[in-house]
């Protein structure tokens, strides 16, 4: 029988791509560029939705 793979939400801000290297336009001395790494801030670099439950409060 097939095996069906789990639904895992991909994160609406990333589109699933939580991390980036971003060049500095600098370079180290052995000529390799210096990057930054920036993950995506709402699902902290991990690429899918984060599930956040709710509580009503009030009246």
């Amino acid at each position: 029988m097939p095996q069906h793979a789990q639904n895992t939400r991909v994160c609406r801000d990333c589109d699933g791509f939580a991390t980036a290297a971003i060049t500095t336009g600098t370079r180290h001395r052995d000529g390799s560029r210096a990057t930054l790494r920036i993950t995506c801030p709402a699902c902290k670099g991990t690429g899918h939705v984060v599930s956040i439950t709710l509580a009503r409060s009030g009246r």
